[in-house]
């Protein structure tokens, strides 16, 4: 498929490349992998991690898979969000709204948000994935 490009940016994501890209562009869209609260270098998510912390790296990681694949603007450019969640409860819910305002502004995507039972990594308790529009 020529016409859509790849993604994987420095540390964690190239570490992933031999499996699955972080990013892809599609036209004037790029679409993420659901990205986690891991150090975007290493990987690393220790076990104590709490949610709200991993939600925060997970924006952090969000922002950085964008400008990597050429969203300059990063969340501004951002018109849809899935996530997952484990738990899915009112600390979690708060804390995407104030990062939401914290990356955004009043800028609103539209959003589906999910709790599920278990997500791709060991220690992960949310995933997150994005498509930002770019011109």
């Amino acid at each position: 498929m020529s016409h859509l490009t790849y993604f994987n940016y420095p540390g964690f994501g190239e570490q992933m490349a031999d499996m699955y890209s972080q990013a892809v562009r599609v036209g004037d869209r790029i679409e993420l992998a659901g990205q986690g609260g891991w150090d975007p270098t290493t990987g690393a998510l220790p076990a104590d991690t709490p949610a709200t912390t991993q939600i925060e790296q997970a924006f952090k990681n969000i922002d950085l898979a964008l400008r990597h694949a050429g969203a300059s603007g990063g969340w501004t450019q951002v018109f849809r969000v899935n996530s997952y969640h484990i738990p899915l409860d009112d600390s979690v819910l708060a804390k995407m709204k104030a990062e939401f305002e914290k990356w955004m502004g009043t800028h609103r995507p539209i959003w589906t948000c999910v709790e599920v039972p278990k997500l791709g990594l060991e220690n992960m308790k949310v995933e997150i994935e994005v498509v930002a529009h770019v011109q």
